[in-house]
């Protein structure tokens, strides 16, 4: 392998294979309506929200190392922690979940379950050791975060419609 071993060499393969889920989702947002929710959530919405996208990517860069080592038992407990932080099934108050019901669009809300689903995917081929499964969900994972921040979250991801 030229000087690089096997442990670098899977990093820059996995870290080459999302640079093209970012490209591929980034392009096609440019052409769709862009509105970032932020501007229009509560303070402690946004809060909450911001908690759990530091969660989510925290957990996204640990996956992609258990991916490479083959530690399935990690992978699956990270994916299940990303599944678990869904919002609104977080410690919101009724009247919190209708302000973040009229703040958002109803498909943000769609995203961001489905999201939560491929995560729940995830931990479950991690938890069968089914490491091809593993690798087309965390990519399926990765690409409808990219999607749904190119869609409704400009504001923190401008080159996402560029």
């Amino acid at each position: 392998m030229t000087g690089l071993t096997k442990k670098t060499w899977s990093t820059r393969a996995a870290s080459s294979a999302l640079a093209a889920v970012f490209a591929i989702t980034s392009g096609w947002a440019a052409a769709q309506d862009v509105n970032p929710v932020s501007p229009d959530l509560t303070p402690k919405l946004r809060e909450l929200l911001r908690k759990e996208m530091l969660s989510i990517e925290d957990a996204s860069h640990q996956i992609i190392s258990y991916l490479i080592a083959g530690d399935d038992a990690r992978v699956a407990e990270l994916a299940q922690k990303i599944h678990d932080s869904f919002i609104l099934q977080q410690s919101m108050t009724p009247e919190d979940k209708q302000d973040l019901m009229a703040a958002v669009p109803e498909d943000f809300v769609s995203r961001d379950r489905a999201f939560h689903e491929i995560s729940a995917t995830l931990a479950e081929a991690a938890r069968d050791g089914d490491r091809a499964r593993q690798h087309v969900e965390f990519s399926r994972m990765i690409e409808a975060c990219t999607a749904c921040h190119a869609l409704y979250a400009t504001d923190r991801y401008p080159k996402l419609v560029e």
